[in-house]
């Protein structure tokens, strides 16, 4: 065995807390758990146990200095024998060698790495989250609701939807979704939501629009009709001499924002609708009315 100061790189002035320094940054890069497999760093290892073990005991370090001990602990003139100093855990058992100094190098180790060679405990993982998708009817996910979702757990929930949901937006239920692992926290299950169109109501942002059928008379004439709404049917005026492609608002009559509480518009976007079928009485009315006004519509494409 080498010099024990050699091994460890320090002077023989060091203090004891020097020592356990240097042994700690060699035992941090030299310890079997870090190199697995390298025979070669296993060797270090014991040897730098080993020359620690010797110079952390007072009386043995004393006895080294003065010339005493060989470096493995044995006594001057029997260098190499089998009754050698081995520290429990560097090469022997504490009762194989004739010092014991009680010293286990992976007491220090485990000091340093909360473990040592022991099987370190995995840490806590968390489950995997589940995804379901619902779909939900247009009119439920402006207004709200409950509707029941069938988990993969067996389990059956009521989920509320809240008003004004959107495509795509995600509901969390902490804690139905798959197990932990290691003592880790159940995942939880994410509801995606699907909306169903509606057969004459599309919603952007807050604001609810219709296209609504009328008409040739009522574009031409004014009427008053009734229209849905998301809260049932209301009456609207269409003014005289609607063009198709205008746009009316209904204030208030929108979804709720679901951040202050107020409410959007319901714009309605009228469409003339001619009879299916030509119809010559109202043929002849039109010409006679285009050839005493001479409208010309496309003015401003020239």
């Amino acid at each position: 065995m080498r010099d024990p100061y050699s091994v460890l790189g320090v002077p023989k002035s060091s203090s004891d807390d020097e020592l356990k320094k240097a042994y700690r940054n060699l035992a941090k890069k030299l310890h079997p758990d870090s190199n697995a497999g390298d025979e070669k760093i296993a060797e270090k290892f014991k040897e730098v146990s080993a020359a620690y073990a010797l110079l952390r005991d007072k009386d043995l370090r004393a006895r080294y200095d003065r010339g005493e001990i060989n470096p493995d602990g044995s006594e001057k003139g029997f260098a190499g024998g089998g009754g050698g100093f081995h520290p429990r855990g560097a090469g022997g058992g504490m009762g194989g060698g004739r010092f014991g100094a009680g010293f286990d190098p992976e007491e220090i180790f485990a000091s340093m790495f909360g473990g040592g060679r022991q099987q370190r405990q995995p840490r806590p993982q968390k489950g995997q989250d589940t995804v379901y998708q619902l779909r939900v009817d247009f009119l439920d996910a402006i207004k709200g609701g409950k509707k029941p979702v069938s988990l993969s757990n067996g389990k059956t929930l009521n989920v509320t939807i809240p008003e004004n949901v959107k495509e795509g937006q995600k509901i969390r239920l902490k804690g139905q979704g798959g197990e932990g692992q290691y003592g880790g926290p159940t995942g939880d299950a994410i509801i995606e939501i699907l909306i169903r169109p509606h057969k004459f109501f599309s919603c952007e942002g807050n604001d609810i629009h219709l296209d609504l059928p009328i008409t040739l008379e009522e574009a031409v004439t004014g009427a008053k009709v009734n229209i849905p709404t998301i809260d049932g049917k209301v009456a609207m005026t269409v003014p005289k001499g609607s063009s198709s492609g205008r746009t009316l608002r209904l204030k208030g009559k929108g979804a709720r924002d679901p951040k202050n509480g107020t409410r959007g518009d319901q714009y309605v976007k009228l469409q003339i609708m001619l009879p299916e079928s030509p119809d010559e009485t109202l043929e002849k009315a039109i010409r006679k009315w285009a050839k005493s006004k001479q409208q010309d519509v496309r003015s401003h494409m020239a």
